[in-house]
């Protein structure tokens, strides 16, 4: 086992990637950030700048050949995951990649084995599970406060994505329901304790953004589990005022409500405006909500500080390729679900080559 910080590149240089960099400069006992790889090279230096990191390369191929980089980030387009990881995992590095894990189910198993069959370490870097009123939910449920856990609702909805690649049908693979609903999938299927999906149901379409994308931008989905509870997961690219993230957890005995905006937010009233107050908020003037401690709230610094002790081998992954996988099966699945009209059970084989088109294809047809 190595020692010091975990040394990591960064694949990618826009929103995401600044949230990786500045929530690994809060843990630098646990992990540093050594350089940074984007095909726009002003992006890439400017990250490097913000974040005074070491190096910049325009490839990931050349990232993948820095000797120093112990694991890297991957924050680019859904549709470069799996090549990027089985890159990294073949030149020896640790990878921790964005949600979704990528756009496919071969490419799912291509990235898992690949990282298997090289010693190293796929984690999902899914923040909800870090996240700390959430993990309080968690904790309070565990500990046996509200029964039996049957409803968990959890919605996160703004007014669209940073970059524009989200847009574009082939690069993105999905919608708010595969950008945002990867979250509310993941953490209900990690709440209740990871039991088998038994079935999805989606309602979906495109009810604003019509003028520039196919995908959906509004979602709502239930997920069916085995051990007799759901889930409603809501999503939306449409939702006017910047982020709204939120969680309710039902049992027979009790429940809970976590807001994870409002409870951390000065309400605020400005006629001039003023800098940042939330993220996708797209001004301050009037009433505003601004945040503090943002990314804390988020849970990115300990997540990625987990991911360096999982690194270092003194935690065990909390969240892997598996369950990035069995998050994709189920969008699949309620993407097909919106195309028929009805319920779909899981385990569901993809008839599209990508998650949207399960219901673009029929909705066509």
């Amino acid at each position: 086992m190595k020692d010091g910080p975990v040394r990591v590149g960064i694949i990618g240089s826009q929103f995401q990637a600044d949230c990786h960099a500045a929530s690994i400069s809060m843990i630098e006992n646990d992990m540093t950030v050594v350089a940074v790889a984007s095909p726009t090279a002003s992006h890439a230096q400017a990250l490097a700048d913000r974040f005074k990191i070491p190096r910049v390369y325009s490839d990931y191929k050349e990232l993948a050949k820095d000797a120093a980089i112990e694991a890297v980030t991957i924050t680019a387009p859904n549709a470069l995951h799996c090549e990027m990881t089985v890159a990294m995992a073949e030149a020896g590095k640790h990878v921790i990649c964005e949600k979704p894990l990528c756009i496919t189910l071969e490419e799912a198993d291509r990235m898992i084995e690949a990282c298997r069959v090289n010693g190293v370490l796929l984690l999902y870097a899914e923040e909800l599970f870090f996240t700390p009123k959430y993990a309080k939910a968690k904790e309070m449920a565990d500990s046996g406060a509200f029964g039996k856990v049957h409803v968990i609702k959890q919605s996160e909805k703004h007014f669209g994505p940073h970059a524009e690649w989200f847009w574009d049908v082939k690069r993105a693979g999905g919608g708010a329901l595969f950008d945002l609903g990867c979250h509310g999938i993941a953490f209900a299927y990690w709440f209740l304790g990871r039991p088998k999906i038994l079935s999805a149901y989606s309602h979906l379409g495109t009810y604003v953004h019509g003028n520039k994308t196919q995908l959906d931008d509004e979602a709502v989905t239930i997920i069916e589990f085995e051990g007799n509870a759901f889930s409603i997961i809501e999503n939306s690219w449409a939702r006017r005022g910047g982020m709204d993230d939120r969680i309710e957890v039902y049992g027979e005995g009790g429940m809970t409500i976590a807001n994870l905006q409002m409870g951390n937010a000065l309400p605020t009233y400005s006629e001039y405006g003023f800098g940042y107050a939330v993220e996708k908020a797209p001004t301050t003037q009037g009433w505003s909500w601004p945040v503090f401690e943002e990314l804390w709230n988020y849970g990115f610094p300990q997540e990625m500080r987990h991911f360096a002790r999982a690194i270092r081998g003194l935690e065990a992954p909390q969240a892997t390729g598996e369950d990035g996988k069995v998050v994709l099966e189920a969008v699949y699945a309620a993407y097909a679900s919106a195309g028929l009209g009805c319920k779909v059970a899981l385990p569901y084989t993809p008839t599209a080559e990508r998650p949207v088109n399960e219901w673009l294809n029929r909705r066509k047809a």
